[in-house]
């Protein structure tokens, strides 16, 4: 199971870092995925980075602003997001790839349900 953490309530344009660790297993050994879920909403694929060449994905609605990383040092896999909007707002939540297919623990791609050891969350609320 993985921790994130990092929301909180932040006025529109401004920024966050959210954070997903791990204590029993290393991220760097799975492509890790992003996804947020507003009330009444499907949860929905935010930002992914692989575990084969670190190469990284982005939903349309969030390109050119959020940005996935990883501290393999820290055991961490960041997502900064800047100029936050009010549909921004939701409970943000890391997952990791599944072992089978069609991922296989390492690639991105798929929906949630290719994604599993779920956090608790972390809430993310923009507004002025």
């Amino acid at each position: 199971q993985v921790v994130e953490s990092g929301g909180g309530l932040v006025r529109p344009g401004g920024s966050l870092r959210l954070s997903c660790t791990a204590s029993a297993f290393i991220l760097d050994d799975y492509a890790i995925g992003w996804f947020r879920q507003a009330p009444g909403k499907e949860r929905e694929g935010v930002s992914c980075i692989s575990a084969n060449d670190g190469s990284t994905s982005y939903g349309d609605s969030v390109k050119g602003r959020f940005a996935i990383s990883r501290d393999n040092a820290k055991n961490t896999v960041y997502l900064q997001m800047n100029s936050l909007k009010p549909e921004d707002t939701a409970t943000y939540y890391c997952g990791v790839a599944a072992s089978g297919p069609p991922l296989y623990g390492t690639s991105c791609g798929g929906t949630s349900a290719n994604f599993g050891s779920w956090g608790q969350g972390t809430q993310v609320t923009v507004s002025s």
